[in-house]
């Protein structure tokens, strides 16, 4: 199964569970491109990496402080299990299902 679609995700992070919209696209030669989107703004998921159903990727916050995120998962069938190093706020769980 293709790790491309679209999750609703919820990450536990310092200001509290943020849910948000991941938009996945394969490009079919282990690379994805997509976006998140939350109640803090949409970022593009940059640097996408697929090896097997395990992602990894890059995001350029800039609300509330401009911050890089990286970010890591499993995606099983429906489910998208992992979790964003946010630097000095370490690493914060993520997970979601296909929506």
């Amino acid at each position: 199964m293709s790790v491309a679609g679209t999750y609703e995700c919820v990450t536990k992070t310092p200001m509290g569970d943020q849910k948000s919209t991941v938009t996945i696209v394969d490009n079919g030669d282990g690379t994805f491109s997509g976006t998140a989107a939350g109640a803090m703004g949409s970022m593009n998921l940059e640097d996408g990496k697929v090896d097997g159903n395990n992602i990894t990727w890059v995001m350029n916050m800039t609300v509330p402080m401009p911050m890089k995120l990286e970010g890591s998962a499993t995606i099983d069938g429906d489910t998208f299990t992992g979790s964003v190093n946010a630097g000095a706020f370490g690493n914060m769980a993520m997970s979601g299902t296909r929506a």
